[in-house]
């Protein structure tokens, strides 16, 4: 049905989320009694989230038939006749974002009831995870940067809240201090870029300053001659470089991890940091006036995209690996971005958030049958005692390595012969970076697969030194427990509220890229969204080739991706089941890039060297100066000292003595005579 779309319907939902976080926030917890228990905390959530999802999935079946909506819900106030207001944009790419965020956070709520279940803030945890969908939602959904930037933050204070959700472990404080700091920097960036597009623009709403852009392309930055809409692009990229996790304002993801595992999976898998590749995306009117701009995305990209994976060989925390794994593949939707692929980019995303947060997630569910243990080194075996949790990893292990027919062999493929197209500067890096990455992603993906599931096993032993730097969830919440399993412990296999999410979220992993790469690439899909400009051939030149999903599976046998990917595969085999003394002599012989990798290439080091010591520096500085000397010293205390002294020479005069009375008044007279005998002289 071609139209528009009942904005009561779309308002619905954002709100159903709200309101069920809202239910469980006050009625769940301490704060009005507890009065609807756990049972009604996950019940109301799960069925605000569940509502969400069915008319998202209502509203892309209409999108599909040519129905859109883009207009005001809510006129807030017009400043110097700028409107800011909260409005909906939506069309195919909301729409399949909308249906994304929704089913991954369903999964998430359900998997939570299982996974949180003996946590004493499970209500909290409910109430939390809502919020966040209504966050996203407001995100995705809106046609103004004042409701961009509103679920743009709101995500990131939830995710702040979610992060340091075990307050009372100072890791975990930590974590999300770094998190919430490293992102004001990128939001820093962002509200610059908004700032220079409605102060040239005049106007908030995205039709408005799309309807301008040719002007603003011709304008430069007051006082340089740099171009006006570079340096907006750039920034709203930096912003996009905190969100999404890009080097070099990365550092804050991995340590993300202390937060409870279904939070991994929702915000830093499958939703928030996608936000910044949305942005992009729906930026691209923008962007694609400006190749400085798409050089950069493109350099930016590439690196993540490779470097980081990197980190991920050397990482024996489940948890982390996965994160790291997070890092690099936003790289590879990043350097589609800068190659102008943005179909590619949001194909990779949509892709991505399945097999990622079933990845996620059932790395929490290995911690669970591991009773809390996250080290890698520790498991083994466990396939034949965690048969659900074994076939869906590997099927999600699959589809992030690019195995031909899997949903990641379609989106990443694409993003490799897409940025080969490309001739913008830089692309022959970005090229060489996600070439190599298949070979980096294969390895560090089956080492983790290999070691948890397959070999000895080495569970139910007693723990060696190197366990105690890895993370234990729920280390506060089992205080005095042991954590790991005890000598003739078993691991066992997850119950159904969290297998269940697993094998709902492999179904899509495995078919989705197959069943949608033609009309998402190829078709009409994005026609009117995404905008591509003349010069820019990379889709032009994906299309050329294009000749079917089953063609394209076939190819791939031939293709260097697939071989880098069968190689890292082997070699991973080889290192880790049939040789385990090839990493230690690598670890031996090269332990100057262990070293590195290890310190993460020294990237927290040198925060801390530079930006935090230089903040605690001017914050002495200001304390010592400012308020010691000037406030204290100067107002306070000097004030205090100047009405002192003059109280003391006051004090003699009033002795009692006549004398003294009479020589003041004298004196006084004396100084107004000679007041009255300058007088004609000062005028």
């Amino acid at each position: 049905m071609a139209g528009q779309l009942n904005p009561n319907l779309l308002l619905a939902v954002p709100l159903a989320p709200l309101v069920g976080s809202a239910i469980a926030g006050l009625f769940g917890t301490r704060f009005f009694g507890n009065k609807i228990g756990r049972t009604g905390s996950h019940s109301v959530t799960i069925l605000g989230v569940l509502i969400a999802f069915l008319i998202s999935a209502q509203t892309l079946m209409a999108v599909l038939d040519g129905a859109t909506y883009n207009g005001t819900i809510y006129n807030w106030m017009t400043v110097a006749g700028v409107k800011l207001e909260i409005g909906f944009l939506v069309d195919s790419l909301t729409a399949m974002m909308m249906c994304v965020v929704t089913f991954v956070s369903l999964m998430v709520h359900i998997y939570t009831i299982g996974y949180m279940k003996d946590d004493e803030g499970y209500n909290r945890f409910f109430s939390y995870i809502s919020l966040f969908t209504f966050s996203m939602l407001m995100l995705v959904m809106s046609n103004n940067f004042l409701q961009l930037f509103f679920g743009w933050e709101a995500v990131g204070l939830v995710s702040y809240l979610l992060i340091g959700f075990w307050y009372t472990r100072p890791t975990a404080i930590f974590a999300n201090m770094k998190a919430f700091l490293v992102n004001r920097v990128g939001d820093f960036g962002f509200i610059l870029g908004i700032g220079l597009l409605l102060a040239y623009a005049g106007s908030m709403n995205y039709a408005e300053v799309f309807a301008k852009r040719e002007a603003l392309a011709t304008m430069t930055l007051p006082g340089s001659d740099w171009m006006l809409l570079s340096v907006a692009c750039i920034c709203l990229f930096i912003g996009a470089m905190g969100k999404s996790a890009q080097f070099p304002l990365h550092v804050w993801l991995p340590d993300s991890m202390e937060g409870p595992t279904p939070i991994s999976a929702l915000i830093h898998a499958a939703t928030m940091v996608t936000a910044g590749i949305f942005m992009v995306t729906r930026m691209s009117p923008l962007f694609e006036l400006s190749d400085t701009a798409l050089s950069v995305v493109l350099v930016i990209g590439g690196i993540t995209a490779l470097f980081m994976g990197f980190l991920g060989i050397i990482q024996n925390d489940i948890k982390r690996v996965v994160a790291y794994s997070t890092l690099s593949q936003l790289g590879y939707m990043t350097v589609a971005l800068g190659a102008s692929a943005y179909s590619v980019a949001v194909f990779h995303l949509m892709t991505h958030a399945f097999f990622k947060a079933l990845l996620f997630l059932a790395a929490g569910a290995v911690i669970i049958g591991m009773h809390h243990d996250q080290d890698i080194r520790n498991m083994g075996g466990l396939r034949k005692y965690m048969p659900i949790t074994w076939i869906t990893s590997l099927l999600g292990s699959l589809a992030l390595i690019g195995t031909p027919f899997f949903s990641g062999f379609y989106s990443k493929d694409s993003i490799i012969e897409a940025v080969h197209a490309s001739h913008l500067p830089g692309a022959g890096f970005a090229y060489f970076a996600v070439l190599a990455g298949v070979f980096v992603t294969a390895f560090y993906s089956f080492r983790m697969y290999f070691l948890v599931f397959h070999g000895e096993e080495r569970f139910g032993k007693p723990h060696h030194a190197h366990d105690e730097h890895v993370t234990e969830e729920h280390a506060d919440d089992h205080a005095g427990e042991h954590h790991g399993l005890a000598p003739g412990e078993k691991p066992h296999e997850a119950p159904l509220v969290v297998t269940l999410p697993l094998i709902l979220l492999a179904i899509p992993s495995v078919v989705i890229g197959f069943l949608t790469i033609q009309p998402m690439l190829f078709g009409d899909f994005f026609k009117g969204v995404v905008f591509v400009g003349e010069g820019h051939e990379a889709m032009k030149d994906l299309a050329a080739h294009w000749h079917g999903a089953v063609a394209m599976g076939i190819h791939a046998f031939t293709s260097a991706p697939f071989w880098l990917a069968l190689g890292g595969v082997a070699a991973s085999y080889y290192c880790y089941m049939v040789n385990p003394r090839v990493p230690a002599w690598f670890h031996a012989r090269f332990s100057g890039i262990y070293t590195l990798l290890d310190n993460k290439y020294y990237m927290d080091k040198f925060n801390d060297a530079v930006f935090s010591a230089g903040a605690r520096g001017l914050g002495r500085g200001l304390w010592n100066v400012g308020d010691r000397s000037l406030i204290d010293g100067l107002l306070v205390n000097g004030s205090a000292r100047m009405v002192g002294w003059f109280s003391t020479i006051t004090r003699t005069f009033q002795s009692g003595y006549i004398y003294h009375y009479a020589f003041t008044m004298i004196l006084g007279i004396a100084l107004y005579l000679g007041y009255l005998l300058l007088l004609p002289y000062m005028k």
